[in-house]
């Protein structure tokens, strides 16, 4: 299910149909994610929400986000273990990660090839595989003079 609108007057029955109870805070929260799609890290959440609501805390955004993470509304993106975002676009797609800029760009599935995976444990079946390019700025060259 992709919640990302420009309409959030649903936001809590959407929440509601999903099990999840629409708390002002869990309103809040939801608001700053899915009203458009971007990739937004958990600080970027509290700061927006707290912008508008000074009472919602550091472990309600991140209680909410791994709510949201578990109903499957979001994904969670690792980039290392330091950034962590999260994106409210769930459909299968991969992504593009600038390490100079911070920018992330969604690559869609179909524009990628992920082959040669390993053969797989007893017991368990593929749940996704998610794929991270990591890019950087080309160096400028400069001229040399003689």
């Amino acid at each position: 299910m992709n919640l990302v609108s420009n309409n959030l007057v649903d936001l809590a029955e959407n929440l509601r149909g999903l099990g999840i109870s629409p708390t002002k805070q869990r309103i809040a929260i939801g608001e700053v994610i899915f009203s458009r799609n971007q990739h937004i890290s958990a600080e970027q959440i509290l700061e927006k929400v707290q912008k508008a609501d000074a009472s919602v805390s550091k472990a309600t955004v991140y209680n909410t986000l791994n709510l949201f993470v578990e109903k499957k509304i979001v994904r969670e993106l690792i980039i290392d273990r330091s950034k962590v975002f999260y994106d409210p676009n769930t459909d299968f797609h991969h992504h593009i990660y600038n390490v100079d800029t911070g920018e992330i760009r969604d690559i869609s599935a179909e524009s990628l090839s992920v082959t040669g995976l390993p053969e797989l444990p007893s017991g368990v079946q593929l749940e996704g595989a998610d794929v991270v390019i990591r890019v950087r700025s080309k160096p400028v060259e400069s001229a040399v003079s003689v």
